[in-house]
């Protein structure tokens, strides 16, 4: 092993001794057991989950909706860290995401802040990905204006009046349509 392989086991054991799991973002989750731990690697796509500090707990549901999907969401309360960089450790976490979900609502249409700027960068990082691939999914999270930039080119979801179902489609979206196999009979 590499001395910086083995300075990250190093590391890994000394934190795994701390704690009963080590998250490494977009690699899996460590887990202590006796006699040694268990990797398990992170789960599906990477979901950037945006939104405005008013709708955190339907942020915190679709994180958590999106997790039992099978997906990999990350949200800036769940996964900040003290003392970390928060504009560049939201930044980068919006270049590594295979998806962006912007939480619209009321407030967060008109508030001038980070939501903003980082739906607007995601709109950059769109611009980056093929024609024919998805990347930012604006949810709606009651009745309100879809902003212009978005509404005349992306298609967005409701999660207002019934949120399982804007879940569902919200997954749909992030595991792709599925194709149906069609067998034609062969002409003799």
């Amino acid at each position: 092993m590499t001395e910086n392989g083995d300075q990250l086991v190093r590391l890994l054991r000394q934190c795994l001794e701390e704690a009963s799991s080590v998250e490494i973002d977009g690699l899996g989750v460590f887990r202590r057991r006796a006699g040694g731990f268990d990797f398990f690697p992170a789960g599906g796509p990477r979901v950037f989950i945006a939104y405005v500090a008013e709708d955190l707990r339907a942020a915190e549901r679709l994180f958590d909706d999106l997790r039992r999907q099978g997906f990999d969401p990350w949200l800036d309360r769940k996964k900040l860290l003290p003392g970390q960089n928060w504009p560049r450790a939201i930044q980068q976490a919006i270049e590594v995401s295979d998806f962006f979900v912007a939480c619209l609502s009321q407030k967060a249409v008109r508030k001038k802040g980070q939501f903003q700027a980082e739906l607007r960068y995601a709109l950059d990082c769109a611009a980056r990905t093929p024609l024919d691939q998805i990347y930012l999914i604006p949810v709606r999270l009651e009745e309100c204006p879809v902003p212009g930039r978005i509404g005349h080119q992306i298609h967005y979801v409701n999660l207002f009046p019934d949120w399982e179902e804007g879940v569902r489609r919200v997954a749909e979206a992030i595991r792709g349509p599925k194709k149906a196999k069609v067998r034609l009979p062969l002409a003799v």
